[in-house]
């Protein structure tokens, strides 16, 4: 089930949080990143605790820093939109450099960037250390809807087949000397979307007949069965269970 292939955010190692079953770390990113969301913006100190406990996870699992920054970039859009955030709201104002900066902006922008990087590093993390293949066994064994799941095994199944079909039709394209310089060419990309929706929807369907044809009914086979002792489970919700203790004192502190 899923890709027979490893994906781009993965880092193949041997570490302890990599030995540990997907579906114990799927559960230990979901409950940190609840709790990291939970955490009152003014307890400034707690999302550094979290930033050292996720080095610490990072520091276990072997994935270099420079890894992990620069998969951090994804962020990006989210980061522009939390530097504008001061300027655009509203409330009492206070002036930083110069410059007339929303009191409730600037919290509100260090609430969206210490908490989006905080879950976008949990998520690296998780994906650096878990196989997609992995993933979606461990989705299984959380008791997603099957539907869900099995969407998600295709779409990364066939994405690659998808891109190698978008980059046929791009060479395809070059080749009779096209070449997109303006708004005029606009017409012959979307032409372009259109056959490639159309030739996606196509395999789509010759893809659900095979399996029909091999007795598909609904769920895909577990070959698999993924299992996790007791102790798995406590090594992998120490993160979670001590951010949680960081919550609570920047609450009630």
């Amino acid at each position: 089930m899923g890709a027979g292939h490893a994906h781009r955010l993965y880092r193949h190692g041997h570490s302890p949080v990599h030995g540990l079953p997907p579906h114990t770390k799927l559960a230990a990113a979901f409950l940190f990143v609840v709790v990291v969301v939970s955490t009152p913006r003014e307890a400034m100190w707690a999302f550094a605790v979290y930033a050292v406990l996720l080095a610490s996870v990072a520091y276990h699992a072997r994935v270099p820093a420079g890894f992990l920054l620069r998969r951090l970039l994804i962020e990006v859009p989210f980061v522009a939109f939390a530097v504008l955030m001061p300027f655009v709201a509203e409330g009492e104002r206070t002036h930083v450099l110069g410059l007339s900066l929303s009191v409730n902006g600037l919290w509100g922008a260090w609430n969206v960037l210490a908490k989006g990087t905080l879950g976008v590093a949990a998520s690296v993390l998780l994906a650096s250390t878990t196989e997609l293949r992995e993933l979606l066994l461990g989705l299984q064994r959380l008791k997603l809807p099957p539907l869900l799941v099995q969407i998600a095994s295709f779409m990364i199944r066939y994405g690659d087949v998808i891109t190698d079909e978008m980059r046929r039709m791009r060479i395809a394209r070059e080749s009779r000397g096209f070449e997109a310089k303006g708004v005029r060419h606009w017409g012959v990309l979307a032409k372009s979307a259109g056959a490639l929706f159309i030739r996606s929807y196509e395999r789509g369907e010759r893809v659900h007949l095979a399996m029909v044809s091999r007795g598909y009914a609904g769920s895909m086979p577990v070959i698999d069965e993924v299992t996790a002792s007791g102790a798995q489970w406590r090594h992998a919700l120490t993160l979670p269970c001590a951010a949680l203790v960081v919550c609570l004192l920047g609450w009630f502190l």
